[in-house]
């Protein structure tokens, strides 16, 4: 029903932002992103005949 779209919503979003909270206690001051670098070595282009 229509009248449920937007309290269905807000409850995914309650429970990302739970989640998210949880990971923030468990952590204990890690940083939650991801790098925003690569962190593996680089790797040459192989050509499709050589793959």
């Amino acid at each position: 029903p229509v009248e449920l779209f937007t309290p269905i919503f807000a409850v995914a979003r309650i429970a990302g932002w739970s989640a998210h909270r949880l990971e923030e206690l468990v952590g204990r001051g890690k940083i939650i992103r991801p790098a925003y670098m690569a962190v593996h070595p680089r790797r040459g282009y192989k050509g499709i005949g050589e793959r």
